[in-house]
């Protein structure tokens, strides 16, 4: 019995001496090994902030009033295109989540039509769903 919990102890000694070597080795070489920087975010008295907005924003957002007839979705030319189109098969919240790239907003209307098989718009009315979407959700404004 007293051998066996000797034995236990042993293993459990080396297993606790191998983390704390791995530990040690990975803390050491941790910032060269996983280089950790932090996002361009502004700077509060010169401590970080992840909550601050980002810097070197172009222009300010210009404020657009939310049509709430059309699933409170900002009330500019497309609304109705967007409103209609997307409702149809899903819910608007997935929409207005997005920050697409626009290049990502054209492969998305695609792999809708191709992929999901959504009735594909005509010319003008998928033009003006691209333009509405790249407009209020893009990643790129």
């Amino acid at each position: 019995m007293a051998l066996a919990q000797g034995r236990g102890l042993k293993h459990s000694l080396i297993g606790r001496s191998v983390s704390i070597a791995m530990a040690v080795i990975l803390g050491g070489l941790g910032p060269f090994v996983f280089p950790i920087s932090k996002p361009a975010v502004a700077q509060s008295a010169g401590r970080y902030d992840p909550m601050a907005p980002r810097r070197g924003r172009a222009e300010p957002k210009i404020e657009v009033p939310l049509n709430t007839e059309f699933g409170g979705l900002p009330d500019t030319p497309g609304v109705e295109d967007v409103y209609y189109t997307c409702s149809g098969c899903h819910s608007l919240a997935i929409v207005k989540q997005q920050r697409l790239t626009d290049a990502r907003w054209d492969y998305t209307l695609r792999w809708m039509i191709e992929v999901q098989k959504m009735p594909e718009p005509d010319g003008g009315t998928k033009q003006r769903i691209l333009d509405y979407l790249k407009r209020h959700f893009s990643s790129e404004r």
